[in-house]
């Protein structure tokens, strides 16, 4: 159990992570006259730096040996890189083209995205809250999809490619900065290519743009790297709930900038849709804190009855000590037998 004042520090971590994400369509359009795919090769690039800056601070190396003797890993880092590369890029391309509403839909229906591909991948079982939830984000995208005249394929694809990322990720199962520094080492060499290349062609803004630019593109390595640290100070402090409704900040944030900022518009058709997404994710946030209470609330039953049954044995014990002639009195008996059921039920799980 992790202590009150880790708990808010937690929080705040959380916070300030998910809370740079959803600010972030504010600097992408900092960066014109570059393109999303210079600006995409930048931040590849000066990621690596930040996170090898990082890693030299913190000292962890080890697990470069390890993920080099396991092939299998590596090839799933590569999907990884790829599948990411492809979220951000068309993350700012959308936000430089105006469409940060759209996007900030896509890390909506990201969590009903998730739970579609557990049961399609990992044939998982879903309750029937679940079910309901995912009925619900369906309806809304074949509103948004009247409502657009086509799908939305913006917010589908980055749902589907982060998805797919955090699938992948949890098959690999190595911690956030170790995984940002493997992917962007793989992401490195074509990222550095397409540069050097842009810049063989006249067409690289690094530079000719002046040295403000060229810092801020500099910067797409902060701006990836400081929202994930704060993210794994949060993933270690608080709990997997508590995280889970957090993750809502970055869309909200996004959904808000893109409709009062950027003043994108929003005809009826998208409201109704949005409105069921937001439907769709309080049922599924709804049927999460209702699951995680009672899994709560059936282990500390558990642990009281094994409290409880194991003070009675050795009170019992105690007596017998005393008095090697007394037999098992029935209250001795029934509080064994409850240890008993309680230690198969605790072994059994």
């Amino acid at each position: 159990m992790k202590s009150e004042g880790e708990q808010r520090a937690g929080l705040l971590y959380g916070i300030g992570a998910y809370g740079m994400w959803g600010l972030v369509p504010l600097f992408w359009p900092l960066l014109k006259p570059a393109g999303a795919v210079e600006i995409l090769a930048h931040r590849m690039v000066w990621s690596l730096a930040v996170v090898a800056i990082a890693l030299l601070v913190v000292r962890r190396w080890a697990w470069i040996r390890e993920l080099l003797a396991e092939p299998r890993k590596l090839g799933l880092l590569v999907v990884a890189a790829t599948v990411i590369s492809v979220n951000w890029g068309l993350y700012i391309w959308s936000v430089n083209t105006g469409r940060v509403v759209e996007a900030s839909l896509g890390y909506f229906i990201n969590p009903l995205v998730t739970i579609a591909m557990g049961v399609l991948l990992l044939k998982e079982r879903l309750r029937p809250a679940q079910w309901a939830a995912v009925g619900v984000g369906l309806a809304a995208v074949l509103v948004l999809a009247i409502g657009y005249g086509q799908p939305p394929w913006i917010s589908l694809t980055l749902a589907f490619s982060f998805a797919t990322y955090g699938l992948v990720k949890k098959k690999v199962n190595i911690g956030g900065l170790e995984s940002l520094a493997a992917e962007t080492v793989i992401l490195f060499v074509p990222a550095l290519g397409y540069l050097v290349w842009l810049g063989g062609s006249g067409d690289a803004t690094f530079g000719p743009e002046g040295a403000g630019h060229a810092a801020l593109l500099a910067a797409t390595g902060v701006v990836t790297a400081v929202p994930l640290v704060c993210f794994g100070a949060a993933a270690i402090r608080v709990p997997l709930s508590t995280l889970g409704l957090l993750q809502y900040l970055a869309p909200v944030f996004q959904f808000l900038l893109g409709v009062l900022y950027f003043h994108e518009a929003m005809p009826a058709e998208r409201w109704a849709g949005f409105a069921l997404v937001w439907a769709a994710l309080t049922i599924l946030t709804w049927d999460a804190l209702r699951t995680a209470r009672r899994t709560r609330a059936t282990a500390e039953a558990l642990r009281r009855a094994e409290a409880e049954a194991v003070s009675k044995a050795g009170a019992e014990a105690a007596i017998r000590a005393q008095s090697p002639d007394v037999a098992t009195s029935p209250a001795a008996a029934e509080a064994g037998a409850v240890g008993r059921r309680v230690e198969s039920s605790t072994s059994g799980d």
